[in-house]
């Protein structure tokens, strides 16, 4: 049957083999094969996904707590990332109907929707909880949450979706499932956060902060703006961003370097498959592989295909594969072996197609087996193909696919980058009114990103730092991570810029003071989008702890990227450049001017009155 059924069907023949090793204790039973491995990972991503869920969600409640300093404002949160994952996986069923999904769907939905169902409903009930300590009462602080707050989570959520699609575009089961799961559950916490959560407000009200009972009242307003203009010139994010702004020229240079240093393993990507080498000693399907990699040959279990069309009867089909078994069997190895071991020919019920499957004498992932691929398409069928008289002769299997894989992805990266970016900076210049601003966060993002990356390289492959993580040191990274990273983290870097420099965005247009401006921003959205980012690498790193080396992966980047940005980017690379740019920030040309002002910070409201002595 189809490999899906292939796998369906695994559970029931390792179970009748095990009973059979039972009855016969004196020899051993081992299973390989593209079944009972998609058996056997599949089972594991299940394991390794809900010990991620229990690890993530659980480190996320106590940081939460610590936040909000109240257990009921904890929970909301949480509830609501929950609540977004179980609809997304039930829209995600509904797609499945029409669209085949791959099993990667559910990883994405639960990582994704834990991470930022819980990053967007803080926002929200922060902001909400800040404007109650200046003095606004339940219903109005509401509105002034939903209409900061509660934007930027449409715009970021919106900008998410964009990069997300990007995915879209690539004509691959894995690349589109990552996409349809990710972009579902985005879309339902936005929805969440933008209806439920305030509504779950005005129910509970001040009940939010149980079992505290602060008393929001003149006193408490005078206290907060007293703490405002304070911790504006002191306090940790007072004094880095007046230290950072005072030199801003050294503080760029510096992040800059760090993060290109962080880059440089990634020019020594070595991209590919881990197969069955890179799954834990435990597993029956890794022994059985060891056995057969030591005894025979790891190209036993995934052989090449070669498909013959045409005529099975017909003489000029059946020289056709007698040559290609001839030729198939004077390949030789670099070492001068054999390539490849005895071909088996099988023919179809209707005699009109003929499966060659031969193994190699290497490990399918292996270059020298993407070479051995690039001979047999180049040099050994084409000539067979031109001799038969009609039909055509077409090379399959784990390897070729691997192939065709890179090629498709080669081709297609540029398109992706082409298309997240050049939307990406066309909504946050429209969001913004900003040519320069949209600039920055392309530039600073694809910095993160690119560190990310690197450190992947530097740990997986390089196996710097893998007893201290408990990672598993691999040949190569997985060949779909990199285009998938920069899909996933271009859309969650741009969380805490857009929070934060619509912080910024907020009071410039009260003030028109860029230096205080900055200031304000950066310490008022401080405690939040650190808190925000320890959730994103608590639920990434959850699943980074699984056992199995693409979680590993997949987590490791998604975290560390997150913590970068939510440090580097946010600390020092932003106010750097915001310090050295002045009022050029927000420079929009004349000719723009008839852009939709879809700004996400709200009406300007009168001038400010200056915090302080931070100069522009």
């Amino acid at each position: 049957g189809t490999l899906e059924e292939a796998t369906e069907h695994g559970a029931d023949v390792l179970a009748m083999l095990h009973d059979q090793q039972d009855a016969a204790p004196g020899f051993t039973i081992l299973t390989v094969g593209d079944g009972s491995l998609n058996e056997e990972v599949n089972s594991l991503t299940e394991e390794d996904i809900a010990r991620g869920e229990s690890i993530g969600a659980g480190i996320a409640f106590l940081i939460l707590i610590i936040i909000f300093g109240a257990l009921v404002a904890a929970f909301v949160p949480l509830i609501l990332a929950i609540l977004s994952i179980g609809i997304a996986f039930g829209l995600a069923a509904l797609v499945s109907q029409v669209s085949e999904l791959s099993f990667f769907v559910t990883s994405m939905v639960t990582m994704i929707g834990l991470a930022v169902g819980i990053d967007y409903a803080l926002f929200v009930v922060e902001r909400y909880r800040e404007e109650r300590r200046r003095g606004a009462t339940t219903q109005d602080a509401i509105v002034i949450a939903g209409g900061t707050a509660s934007r930027a989570v449409l715009f970021s959520g919106l900008t998410v979706v964009v990069a997300l699609a990007g995915m879209f575009i690539v004509p691959n089961n894995i690349y589109r499932s990552l996409s349809i799961g990710a972009i579902l559950v985005v879309v339902v916490a936005v929805v969440a956060t933008l209806t439920l959560i305030p509504a779950v407000i005005a129910l509970l009200g001040d009940k939010l902060d149980w079992p505290r009972r602060p008393r929001y009242d003149a006193a408490m307003a005078a206290k907060q703006a007293a703490w405002d203009r304070e911790t504006v010139h002191g306090g940790f994010w007072g004094t880095i961003t007046r230290v950072v702004m005072g030199r801003p020229i050294i503080s760029l240079v510096l992040a800059v370097a760090f993060l290109v240093l962080c880059s440089l393993p990634y020019f020594d990507l070595n991209a590919g498959f881990n197969f069955a080498s890179s799954l834990p000693e435990d597993l029956e399907s890794k022994a059985a592989f060891d056995i057969l990699d030591a005894e025979f040959s790891a190209g036993l279990i995934s052989p090449v295909e070669i498909v013959v069309e045409g005529p099975q009867d017909d003489p000029a089909t059946q020289g056709a594969i007698t040559t290609l078994t001839q030729r198939l069997g004077e390949a030789t190895t670099a070492g001068g072996g054999p390539l490849y071991g005895p071909a088996t020919t099988t023919r179809s019920a209707d005699n009109e197609i003929a499966l060659i499957s031969v193994p190699m004498n290497l490990d399918p992932n292996a270059d020298a087996a993407t070479d051995a691929i690039g001979q047999l398409r180049g040099d050994i069928v084409p000539p067979v193909e031109a001799a038969l008289p009609s039909g055509q002769i077409l090379v399959t299997g784990i390897t070729a696919n691997n192939v065709d894989f890179f090629e498709m992805r080669d081709a297609y990266t540029p398109i992706v980058f082409l298309f997240v970016l050049g939307l990406s900076f066309l909504l946050l210049m429209v969001v913004f009114r900003s040519l320069v601003v949209a600039a920055k966060a392309i530039v600073m993002n694809l910095l993160s990103v690119g560190a990310a990356y690197g450190l992947i390289v530097w740990v997986f492959q390089q196996g710097n730092l893998i007893g201290l993580f408990g990672f598993q040191q691999v040949e190569v990274i997985e060949a779909w991570l990199p285009l998938f990273l920069f899909s996933v983290l271009f859309g969650l870097s741009m969380d805490y810029h857009v929070f934060l420099l619509s912080r910024i965005r907020e009071h410039y247009d009260h003030s028109h003071r860029n230096a205080e401006s900055v200031a304000v921003g950066l310490q008022r959205t401080a405690k939040i989008i650190t808190g925000a980012a320890l959730i994103m690498v608590a639920v990434f790193g959850g699943f980074a702890s699984g056992r199995l080396v693409f979680l590993q992966q997949m987590g490791f980047g998604l975290g560390v990227a997150v913590l970068l940005d939510a440090t580097i980017v946010r600390s020092i690379l932003v106010p750097a450049a915001m310090a050295l740019l002045g009022d050029r920030n927000w420079y929009l040309p004349r000719w723009l001017h008839w852009l939709p002002d879809l700004r996400i910070e709200g009406p300007a409201a009168e001038p400010a009155k200056p915090m302080g002595s931070v100069a522009d």
